[in-house]
């Protein structure tokens, strides 16, 4: 099977869609890899390094199947041919055009957003290893903004109080920005709706914020969304404690909905001047009423940063990780580099968002 590896197209995105490391073992597996001149450069992944891994620089698009990261452009879709495979990021939930587009032109399209949240499929997990790297960031940046340590510090003039810094939200973003606030130094506090997810904030060493607030999972195990009556009531309770932070890093997301607005305007009022929001949400939105997604803007002494395709800022590693997912899915769907789609796998059928799934159950 010969897989192409376009460069991505969207602007800022700086990501690749599949790195050497992959390559190299994807060739071993009996997969051909075609590059496109220039698709990991953004990455740091030049093209002699895929040449030394083996593969050939060349069309991308005139392949049995493309890996991307993005979803593909309108431009970009008339290039797919019939039969042809897309695994890439493709928006199910929010983009049903696009699906239906590559639907209209019989491409046999994966979405790594819709990869069953089960075991088996841990390795193809895309969402939680980008939410890695968002969370990572998340706290850098909130030490970047932030006119004032994060660790404590004893100096010949005097101890520095550390920063205390507020996560709201635990799940893999979330996690990861506790444990790299923590290790910068500072005091840090996380927040869940989930009640189950009270131990895995408490094992990072850091405290549990009770706002009197609690919902369920779903399925996937994300947070089942709250109802108004009790999005109000975390707002008030969440409100009365946000002046005690320094920071506040937001993750709170449903997928193919708008982000919950959990810090309203006046909360931003109460905090003090100098603190710091970091609204990992602002792509769908924004967790706090303030956010202006893609914008670093201050309201009432508060900086609000509202980052968009955070992974990308981090290219190399994002591009890596990422890399992985989609290796693992394709040596998942193409054992020993010959497409093989069982329909009756709950890891083919539930990431498929386009293309005829004969003998799939209903």
């Amino acid at each position: 099977m010969r897989v192409g590896i376009p460069r991505e197209t969207t602007q800022g995105e700086r990501r690749v869609a599949l790195v050497p490391e992959s390559v190299g073992k994807l060739g071993a597996a009996g997969f051909e890899l075609v590059v496109e001149t220039g698709a990991g450069d953004a990455a740091s992944f030049p093209d002699s390094a895929y040449t030394e891994a083996g593969a050939t620089l060349g069309d991308a698009w005139e392949t049995d199947g493309v890996v991307k990261v993005r979803k593909p452009s309108a431009d970009e879709r008339e290039r797919l041919r019939t039969g042809q495979l897309l695994i890439g990021f493709l928006e199910p939930l929010s983009d049903t055009a696009g699906v239906e587009a590559l639907a209209t032109r019989s491409v046999t399209a994966f979405a790594l957003e819709s990869v069953p949240r089960i075991t088996r499929a841990q390795s193809m997990d895309a969402l939680s290893s980008q939410a890695t790297v968002g969370g990572y960031r998340a706290a850098l940046l909130a030490a970047e903004h932030l006119p004032r340590f994060f660790p404590m510090l004893m100096t010949a003039a005097g101890t520095v109080p550390p920063a205390k810094v507020l996560v709201i939200g635990a799940g893999v973003a979330g996690l990861q920005a506790i444990a790299t606030a923590r290790r910068l130094g500072a005091v840090t506090t996380g927040f869940d709706v989930r009640p189950v997810v009270r131990e895995q904030i408490e094992s990072l060493g850091a405290n549990w914020l009770d706002l009197g607030v609690t919902g369920g999972e779903t399925e996937g195990g994300y947070a089942r969304e709250l109802t108004p009556e009790e999005m109000q009531a975390q707002q008030q309770a969440l409100e009365g404690r946000i002046a005690d932070f320094d920071a506040v890093i937001t993750t709170a997301a449903v997928p193919g909905r708008p982000a919950p607005k959990i810090i309203p305007a006046s909360a931003v009022e109460a905090m003090r001047p100098g603190s710091v929001i970091v609204d990992l949400a602002a792509e769908t939105g924004g967790n706090c009423e303030l956010t202006e997604p893609g914008e670093i803007v201050e309201r009432s002494g508060v900086t609000l940063v509202g980052p968009t395709n955070l992974a990308s800022t981090m290219p190399y590693h994002a591009s890596t990780l990422y890399s992985r997912n989609v290796q693992a899915l394709l040596l998942h769907l193409a054992p020993e580099g010959e497409l093989t789609l069982d329909w009756s796998d709950e890891i083919t059928s539930g990431a498929c968002v386009a293309g005829k799934k004969e003998g799939a159950a209903a």
